[in-house]
């Protein structure tokens, strides 16, 4: 077992439970409905940002029951670190967004910089209107350049993983959220 193998696997053993997998599923099911509602009329363009919204778009698709297209972008400002760095564009939208409603789809709403570029790129490139969902709005008390408009959960101001979020590159893949071991003072 490597060394970062077995850090992993110690956090998420010493990790507090925020957020069950019925909990989850039950705030995407709950959003999903909410998305239906405003957005049925639109046949919006949909972008998953990449990595941490796949397994939250993976599962709101499904139960969106409407036309829709769909592409993602690949930006980020953490990396596999725990603190927010530049940000960076991998990949930006490959579909023709000009004339378009487009929703855009994370799984956190941190500090709101890495989707509030994201909607000045997509306005800019002539999106008629935009509109932002995330599976998990982070209470941390900061002020934010962005509010979401569809949000499923709120979560304490910790670091979480789990449910697409990842901590040193791992744990995406949990169905429930879990944050870091505080250290005592």
């Amino acid at each position: 077992m490597t060394i970062q193998n077995q850090q992993v696997l110690e956090i998420l053993q010493q990790a507090e439970l925020v957020m069950n997998q019925d909990e989850v599923k039950a705030a995407v099911t709950r959003l999903a409905l909410e998305i239906n509602s405003a957005l049925a009329h639109t046949h919006p363009l949909v972008l998953s940002v990449m990595g941490g919204a796949i397994v939250f778009t993976g599962q709101l698709l499904p139960q969106l029951n409407f036309p829709l297209d769909f592409d993602y972008v690949h930006v980020s400002r953490y990396g596999k670190k725990q603190q927010s760095g530049e940000l960076l564009w991998h990949v930006a939208p490959r579909e023709n967004i000009a004339g378009r409603v487009v929703l855009v789809l994370d799984d956190i709403l941190d500090e709101g910089e890495t989707m509030a570029a994201i909607k000045q790129r997509v306005l800019s490139l002539g999106a008629t209107a935009f509109y932002c969902a995330v599976f998990a709005d982070k209470l941390n008390g900061k002020t934010k350049p962005i509010r979401a408009d569809f949000i499923g959960t709120t979560l304490p101001d910790r670091f979480v993983f789990g449910f697409g979020m990842d901590i040193h590159g791992a744990w995406r893949n949990l169905p429930a959220i879990y944050a870091v071991k505080e250290e005592r003072k």
